[in-house]
């Protein structure tokens, strides 16, 4: 009970107005659940339903001894009775922050806030239009509408709360912070927590009455990739044992004593507040040291600022990744809109604006969550906002047309710089995934090559840490995979400097750089369908598109044979790595590397089997209808021929096309066989085949004129066939 009892105290406390002790125990409180993340509930349900699940298929329970139920019912009331508690808290700390705080106090408000905002069974107090809408406000987006019947006048409407808060809130007395000794008293006290919460939360009686869906997001980026989360506090501030991660944003050690008045009439307004401890200065009399007490406070209150607005910001993160009905309430409410205009104004700004990193969270939450807001901040010029901004981020100077000039004495980005642009690229994504499809117009293919240009800049970056150069490079090749394939000429028309990879003349820097992103994707192994695919289908498209990019991959991918001794799939090469995974169990894996070999060989057939080995082939080949040979019609390549080397050419009759290698000898298995041992034999390889295609265990196929297979249907199922078969049972009964 002394969860009951610490929040039924701090309720006691926020119906008191007694802010001093409110910041008290909300301050135990957040050190004490810093890094609960309330799973506890979500396992029981998880258990119940594996149990129920068990019951029902076995049709018996387990016995229990002195126990009518399968389930611990004391164990569940009290987690009912704690989950109740959290919603009361919810609830009486949503109504708190719209009144007038001190400093210290809104902080641990917002705190314990974020961290209730885990818990996505007791989000129902924070789903409401007027929960959603106060924390915006105190998180800077201030261009948003005020919830309905919040329009009277700001006095008028601070009594009204208070009066119906003392109604929810009822009367805790010290007797209703113990154990009740009865059961009805037991049910009186939860039918009476449940009123309070419905009457605290009475902007939408619906919301609070129903339980959040879960809301699970599936990714591809490839779609779209998986929600990642933020490791650090923005704006310099450190980490200490007991931060953890949130579900969508980390914890931050900062303090704040901001002193943000909350929504209660049009706009959120910030009056501060001289704390206790502080006389009143007359008008005109100030000394030294009041004049530099002054320029402190003056400080402290803009980096309380920030804290206030990031921590708000970090719970709204929260509460939109877990609960769906709060996604829908954001969409309608034009949080986007609000955001978006956030952004703006602090990409106009002359300075970095500081806690911008969970805007740029929230952003992706909603693109990531809502499909019309995806459609709606692309129509609002998303793409040129985001484009500014990941300039912004990155101190971005422009050379000559379409091209980012890169400082290579400069410092490695740092931790905080590249999480804010991971964040841009990732939102970029979710708003472009779909344009590669597109042919754009001249305005929006002038607009995709500027944001390919910084995109270049971002590839060639060196962050603090090989783990961020890597992901910023990933989230930088997922955009351009998505970009229209005519507006990435720019990424091979930079002028050459001194140390530049060049070929024929042209830049071969971008191209250099994701040949060695996908060496280090191919040596980790892991997730290889999200971490690998997405740049090996940029290299091939690349390679289709600019015959410069596809000499110099095929220069570094297919050099000349020279060792015929090992098959293609073996060896560390990087021709050996991708030929493995052209028998990847994953379809889409051996397709995309199959397909960058196939466009490095210009898709003839022959030259590829030649790197590839026709067993390694096959599975393209018969996807594309080429076993039989030849190259694609509507291939445009150039007609430059595949040079052999000498060793290759004193091979090439002894190489083995299936494994494409030069095989051992072996003795010829028919060698000592009379012509009609032979004739029986080959009769027994018949009948076993016809056994398999009868039992459907393989489909027997040809290969047609045009390249395709075909299935051979009854060619096999003679009588003398079925004769030679029941001699062939007869003879193995005989040798039993």
């Amino acid at each position: 009970m002394d969860m009951d009892m610490d929040l039924e105290r701090i309720i006691q406390c926020i119906k008191q107005g007694d802010q001093d002790s409110v910041q008290i125990h909300l301050d135990h409180y957040n050190t004490q659940y810093a890094e609960c993340f309330f799973f506890n509930i979500e396992e029981r349900e998880r258990r119940k339903q594996k149990e129920l699940d068990e019951f029902r298929k076995n049709k018996m329970r387990d016995f229990v001894p002195d126990s009518d139920s399968d389930f611990n019912s004391d164990s569940d009331d009290a987690e009912d009775q704690d989950l109740l508690l959290r919603r009361r808290l919810a609830a009486a700390l949503v109504w708190f922050i719209r009144t007038q705080l001190q400093p210290g106090v809104l902080r641990v408000t917002l705190r314990t806030l974020r961290i209730l905002s885990r818990d996505r069974q007791a989000l129902a107090p924070l789903v409401t239009d007027t929960a959603l809408l106060t924390l915006a406000h105190l998180g800077g987006i201030t261009s948003l509408p005020i919830p309905e019947g919040q329009e009277e006048d700001e006095e008028e409407g601070h009594d009204a709360e208070r009066e119906d808060y003392g109604y929810v809130l009822g009367d805790v007395s010290s007797d209703a912070c113990k154990q009740s000794d009865t059961e009805a008293s037991e049910c009186s006290r939860g039918a009476n927590a449940n009123a309070s919460l419905l009457a605290v939360s009475n902007v939408d009686a619906n919301v609070v009455g129903a339980s959040p869906t879960q809301h699970s997001l599936a990714q591809s980026s490839q779609t779209c990739p998986a929600l990642d989360t933020a490791n650090n506090s923005q704006g310099g501030a450190t980490t200490s044992p007991s931060v953890t991660r949130d579900p969508c944003c980390t914890l931050s050690t900062e303090t704040c004593h901001d002193n943000l008045r909350s929504v209660s009439t049009e706009t959120c307004t910030a009056e501060h507040h001289c704390s206790p401890g502080h006389g009143a200065l007359v008008r005109g009399k100030k000394d030294a040291r009041e004049e530099m007490d002054e320029e402190e406070d003056k400080e402290d209150k803009e980096e309380d600022d920030q804290v206030g607005r990031r921590e708000a910001l970090k719970a709204l993160c929260n509460i939109i990744y877990n609960s769906q009905r709060a996604q829908e309430r954001v969409s309608a409410l034009r949080l986007l809109s609000g955001l978006s205009d956030k952004l703006k104004q602090g990409i106009s700004a002359k300075a970095l604006p500081s806690g911008q990193f969970y805007e740029l969270r929230l952003l992706f939450l909603l693109t990531a969550l809502r499909p019309e807001l995806r459609v709606q901040l692309q129509q609002e010029r998303g793409v040129s906002m985001l484009t500014a901004a990941l300039e912004q981020c990155l101190s971005a100077r422009w050379g000559e047309e379409y091209e980012v000039l890169s400082d290579h004495s400069a410092p490695p980005v740092s931790k905080e710089v590249s999480q804010r642009a991971v964040e841009i690229l990732k939102t970029l994504f979710n708003i472009t995934y779909s344009f590669h499809r597109q042919e754009p117009d001249e305005e929006d293919a002038a607009l995709y090559r500027r944001l390919a240009a910084v995109l270049r800049h971002c590839l060639l970056l060196t962050c603090d840490g090989e783990e961020l150069t890597e992901e910023i490079q990933g989230h930088t090749v997922n955009v351009l995979s998505a970009l229209p394939l005519q507006c990435l000429d720019v990424l091979l028309s930079v002028r050459l400097t001194e140390g530049s990879q060049e070929w024929e003349g042209v830049n071969m820097d971008t191209v250099h750089t994701l040949l060695t992103f996908m060496e280090r994707r191919l040596d980790r192994g892991q997730k290889l369908k999200e971490k690998l695919t997405p740049v090996l289908n940029l290299l091939t498209e690349s390679c289709r598109a600019h015959r410069e990019t596809r000499h110099y991959l095929r220069q570094q991918i297919l050099p000349p044979l020279r060792d015929v001794a090992l098959r293609p799939e073996q060896g560390a090469t990087v021709r050996g790595r991708l030929v493995r995974l052209m028998t990847h169990m994953d379809t889409d894996i051996k397709h995309c590397a199959a397909e960058l070999l196939f466009v490095l060989c210009k898709e003839n057939v022959s030259r590829f089997v030649k790197y590839t080995g026709y067993g390694n082939a096959a599975g393209l080949l018969a996807a594309r209808g080429l076993l039989s040979g030849g190259q694609v019609t509507h291939a445009q390549y150039s007609s430059d021929s595949d040079s052999d080397t000498e060793e290759y050419r004193e091979a090439k009759r002894r190489i083995n096309p299936v494994t494409g290698r030069v095989e051992e000898e072996q003795p010829d298995p028919m060698e000592g066989m009379t012509e009609q041992e032979k004739e029986q034999e080959a009769l027994r390889l018949i009948s076993l085949f016809n056994r398999l295609s009868r039992d459907k265990i393989i489909q027997p196929v040809g290969v047609m004129t045009g390249g395709g297979l075909e299935p051979l249907c009854g060619q096999m199922r003679g009588s003398t066939v079925e004769e030679v078969e029941s001699e062939g049972e007869s003879e193995e009964e005989r040798e039993k």
